[in-house]
């Protein structure tokens, strides 16, 4: 994954996450990639600066966890996993199929996938109940 600094024609500045360099411009061409302040889909990547994470940098970080946020954050693994593998993996194809079952057209179940901000918002504007899902590595815990 590579993170990208964006800013859009009102001149937000925002990040995003991105597999690659093409995965950037697939979406955008698709007008997957929005602002998140004004939601205008004329995103373009920003200059910024190379971030270098160290050995040191990253204990740092794993070190900053008191013993409570550690067990917070194992709760919050063990919810995610059960969701998981309780539900279906539909991919892409989360919108369509979380808007399958909220209208009936499909038995309900539980499913999980992938869907973009743009697609997130149109589907809580359209009354369907969803949450995100934290991707928890193992070794945070």
């Amino acid at each position: 994954m590579i993170r990208f600094s964006l800013c859009c024609d009102r001149e937000h500045d925002f990040d995003g996450w991105f597999r690659d360099n093409a995965d950037f411009d697939k979406q955008k061409k698709r007008g997957l990639v929005t602002c998140p302040v004004c939601n205008s889909a004329k995103v373009e990547k920003a200059l910024m600066a190379p971030s270098v994470q160290t050995a040191r940098k990253r204990e740092k970080v794993a070190l900053g966890m008191n013993a409570e946020q550690k067990q917070l954050m194992g709760k919050l693994k063990e919810l995610t996993d059960k969701v998981k593998q309780n539900a279906d993996y539909v991919g892409d194809k989360f919108p369509e199929e979380a808007r399958k079952i909220h209208f009936g057209e499909t038995d309900a179940r539980g499913i999980y996938g992938e869907a973009s901000p743009t697609e997130v918002k149109e589907l809580l504007d359209d009354g369907v109940g969803i949450m995100p899902l934290p991707n928890i590595p193992d070794d945070t815990n």
